[in-house]
């Protein structure tokens, strides 16, 4: 299981209330579209794509997926190139397991992921931040490291402290999920 129905049902909610959640920031589409040419490839899942912004602006189709977002649902189909932008702090606690090993199923070559480090200003509708996991960089390379080698990790300090870290990672071969 990667949801709960009941947080299922707060992201539909919280993307109904607040038209610009979930939306990434032009740098950061800019990166995205950039790496997906230098890999030379048009096999693109957004994992985690909220409303779809990323697609729009992408010069070719993409492939989406959102448990969130009706339609959307059941779009984790593995892709050559997987993008994971400001997901995983979203994620369940007790599902984060879950769902890194669907990324490491849905990635057939590179995920490339941006993880937020501090709180998010978006609260949900029952009052919960919207980031659900807050952990320093290490504690999010250590889950990675189980499923993927890390090849590039960057820390972003954004304005007011807020900080990311961006990881570029290939998924590792020799393990079996289960």
């Amino acid at each position: 299981m990667l949801i709960s129905d009941a947080y299922r049902e707060q992201i539909r909610l919280l993307h109904q209330l607040q038209e610009g959640w979930g939306e990434s920031n032009q740098l950061a589409i800019v990166k995205q579209i950039q790496f997906a040419i230098l890999l030379g490839t048009k096999d693109v899942l957004d994992y985690g794509c909220g409303k779809g912004q990323l697609a729009h602006y992408f010069p070719w189709p993409i492939k989406e997926y959102d448990p969130g977002i009706p339609g959307k649902e059941n779009g984790n189909v593995p892709a050559y190139f997987v993008i994971c932008h400001d997901v995983l702090e979203h994620i369940e606690p007790e599902y984060l397991e879950e769902v890194l090993k669907d990324l490491h199923r849905c990635t057939k070559q590179v995920l490339f992921v941006t993880i937020a480090l501090a709180p998010a200003e978006a609260i949900l509708p029952d009052g919960r931040n919207a980031h659900l996991i807050i952990q320093p960089m290490e504690w999010w390379e250590t889950r990675l490291k189980q499923y993927f080698y890390v090849v590039s990790r960057v820390h972003i300090t954004k304005p007011e402290n807020k900080t990311e870290v961006e990881l570029i990672l290939v998924p590792k071969k020799d393990i079996e999920i289960c």
